[in-house]
């Protein structure tokens, strides 16, 4: 009860006239042939005692969008956040901020963090490049100067179910389910802003990201090609132009070759001697490892995948980074110790930002239950996924027919990461056979220096800047937080189309 009168009175103080002030003049404009504006459905709707827009689409009859419009974070900037409602048991939550400048003209990027179960809200908005960050200090948001809506507008997306302020009894515990939930989500924010489908589409991940783009992209395009052939009245063709993978996990086989010999020695800061017994004994796992995953790549199941992560995740991955952990080290950024404050992660910064994201005032502008609890990590989304060997799948074949078909691909590393080594990425990047292969296996690399003289990191490219690998310097696993100025100007290089 006290629930649905705060909300109600929040409504009525932001909205006196009973509507949320969303623009409507462009809710229902087809934009390529074959679709209609019947096919759109937007509507007044409450939850939880809030007032939301009901987006609805007679294509996607298990969806629909609930819309509001915050006034956190970047105040000058125009923002919507809310809920993909998946049937009635999953409950996805976005945030959406307009570019700083000539947002009508801005590329439109998706954001998506990995774990699985890392709140992209929380890591990838408030911590690394949103237009805000979180002062732990004070316990208040602060202009971030380096956000990415400087140059891009950008959609924040917490999934899957339990991640971050997302919520529900449903699960998409396989990449496939995942990626169709998303493509649902990018059809309906489309159809009901299409001053944003106009723009290219760069979607990004960070950590497991590198699995999710993947997945997600392929769908995508996948779903574009039915077009072609077989089109849908009121479907939209998702006007899909790159996708960037941060420090993500992608390839396992080449990831899980490299960790032992990135942290016993070939680190800039290794945790461990090269002649630490420990290192050989994990040494000793990886060949029967990497057998484990190729039948794992072969067959794509549980009944491979299943067991070869039981065997290579403890064994390969997590054995080395735990003893690191152990030792005191930050494994994200190996220049720095481990800091143990609640939240984890080993960033006091979490444990601000999770607090922040907890108060009532927080949740009941951005249209969140305030009896919802937000967690920065919830492990119990990760389990389901490494259980049905997930995290083993052969992402970066995907990738391939995306490249081939005209879709652009930058992959980038911060140079002091444990988890994901930029060794790894460097790796299977080389290994992609797609049609630039050759050229990008065998470039100069060139210096990636900023206009401020810093020299910022080093990259490869192909295919006129079609496939691009870059390499940030003193950077970790969450690149955009360790080195702001950089990594803005890589994505603007980036979505101009513009060489390192």
């Amino acid at each position: 009860m006290v629930c649905a009168v705060l909300g109600l009175l929040l409504s009525f103080l932001l909205f006196p006239n009973g509507t949320l002030g969303l623009p409507q003049g462009d809710s229902q404009v087809p934009l390529h042939a074959g679709e209609i504006a019947e096919a759109l459905s937007v509507s007044k709707y409450e939850k939880h005692g809030f007032q939301f827009e009901r987006v609805q689409h007679s294509l996607y009859d298990a969806y629909q969008l609930r819309i509001s419009q915050p006034k956190l974070c970047d105040k000058e900037a125009q923002q919507y956040s809310g809920y993909l409602d998946i049937a009635d048991d999953k409950h996805l939550f976005f945030w959406f901020f307009e570019a700083r400048h000539d947002p009508q003209n801005a590329p439109l990027m998706l954001w998506l963090n990995g774990g699985p179960g890392a709140s992209t809200i929380a890591s990838g908005l408030l911590f690394e490049n949103g237009p805000c960050k979180l002062n732990p200090a004070t316990g208040r948001v602060e202009d971030n100067p380096y956000g990415w809506n400087e140059k891009v507008n950008i959609i924040y997306l917490d999934q899957p179910v339990g991640t971050g302020y997302s919520y529900g009894t449903g699960d998409s515990t396989t990449l496939a389910n995942l990626a169709a939930d998303v493509y649902a989500f990018l059809q309906l924010f489309l159809q009901r802003f299409p001053r944003y489908a106009r723009a290219p589409l760069h979607i990004a991940g960070e950590s497991w990201g590198g699995h999710y783009v993947p997945h997600i992209g392929a769908y995508v395009d996948a779903q574009n090609d039915r077009l072609v052939y077989a089109p849908r009245r009121g479907q939209l063709h998702v006007n899909l132009a790159s996708l960037l993978l941060g420090n993500g996990l992608t390839e396992p086989a080449s990831q899980l070759e490299t960790p032992v010999d990135y942290l016993c020695g070939a680190a800039r800061y290794p945790p461990f001697k090269r002649d630490d017994s420990r290192c050989a004994m994990w040494r000793a796992a990886i060949p029967p490892c990497l057998r484990m995953i190729k039948t794992c790549y072969e067959y794509q199941n549980n009944a491979t995948c299943g067991p070869a992560t039981a065997y290579c995740w403890p064994a390969v991955f997590n054995a080395p980074l735990d003893a690191a952990r152990e030792d005191g080290h930050n494994v994200y950024d190996l220049r720095k110790p481990c800091d143990e404050s609640p939240g984890g992660l080993c960033y006091s910064e979490f444990n601000a930002i999770e607090l922040w994201l907890n108060k009532t005032s927080t949740k009941l502008e951005l249209g969140v239950d305030p009896d919802y609890t937000f967690r920065t990590t919830n492990p119990d989304v990760q389990f389901p996924f490494y259980h049905k060997g997930q995290a083993l799948l052969n992402s970066a074949a995907l990738l391939v027919p995306l490249i081939n078909h005209g879709i652009r691909l930058l992959a980038y590393a911060g140079d002091v990461d444990g988890v994901c080594n930029y060794m790894g990425i460097e790796l299977w990047m080389k290994r992609l056979e797609h049609k630039y292969h050759g050229e990008f296996e065998y470039g100069p690399w060139s210096m990636w220096v900023l206009p401020s003289g810093y020299w910022a990191g080093a990259a490869r490219s192909a295919g006129n800047g079609s496939v691009t690998y870059v390499r940030v310097f003193e950077a970790g696993h969450m690149a955009p937080f360790d080195q702001p100025e950089a990594t803005l100007d890589m994505i603007s290089r980036w979505v101009d189309g513009k060489p390192f």
